[in-house]
């Protein structure tokens, strides 16, 4: 790397000088997060909280949307649209910023860090999730509609017992990649104050002023949590389809 560019980096970062001074340069000592470990570790149970929460509402919010999008009734189907592309169209950090801190501002209540982050995911989730979902009907044979309508079925029970089933069944590996999505950008609920793992990561740098060990233990932790989710959606995918 060119010795400039180092230098300018430092220059332009006086936590990250100061720590190197305070190291005699870039030697990685974990010991020195040892005592902390505990208290970082503790943010996977906040982190998963948060991501499960997220996921369940989002999914839900997602399905009705989705069905708002298929549906015959213009207004509705004009509502989902315009909805997905707000939420997809916005930076969700910004989505996140505009609820903790405009909520209070038009309500006169304070919202804790918490519930705003996960308002906010789930209804970024949904806006991903929906699209997601309406893939999946579409890719259902539009004969089985047309018959359970023939049979007298009505609509809400032909949606929910014949053609959910069939899309979720189709659209699992999207709705993993979801899930694995929301659990990396859940590192975004730190700048609203969530102790989550990296909130956790980052107090313990700012206390004892070195960062690339807390970071990389962090990293460490969301990659096997990340591929132990997949190894079990994996497997639960795989039992699906040996019941078909």
């Amino acid at each position: 790397m060119d010795a400039n560019f180092f230098e300018a980096a430092l220059n332009s970062s006086p936590f990250l000088a100061r720590s190197l001074a305070q190291t005699g340069g870039l030697n990685l000592d974990f010991s020195k997060i040892a005592p902390d470990i505990p208290f970082i570790l503790t943010g996977i149970w906040e982190t998963l909280r948060f991501t499960l929460t997220s996921a369940v509402f989002g999914f839900a919010l997602g399905t009705i949307l989705a069905v708002f999008k298929i549906s015959e009734f213009k207004p509705l189907k004009w509502f989902a649209d315009f909805y997905t592309s707000i939420f997809r169209g916005t930076p969700l950090l910004l989505q996140i910023i505009i609820i903790y801190y405009a909520t209070p501002q038009l309500t006169g209540y304070a919202i804790p860090a918490f519930i705003a982050g996960v308002v906010t995911f789930s209804l970024n989730s949904a806006a991903y999730t929906s699209e997601t979902i309406r893939g999946g009907i579409a890719a259902i044979d539009r004969g089985q509609r047309e018959a359970a309508m023939t049979l007298g079925v009505k609509y809400p029970l032909m949606m929910w017992d014949i053609i959910l089933p069939q899309a979720f069944k189709n659209i699992l590996p999207s709705l993993v990649n979801e899930s694995i999505a929301l659990l990396k950008d859940s590192s975004l609920a730190s700048v609203i104050g969530v102790e989550e793992l990296t909130r956790r990561s980052q107090i313990v740098a700012g206390q004892k002023f070195i960062f690339f060990e807390p970071y990389i233990f962090v990293g460490i932790v969301y990659y096997i949590m990340i591929v132990g989710l997949t190894w079990f959606a994996e497997r639960f995918e795989r039992r699906m389809r040996l019941s078909d």
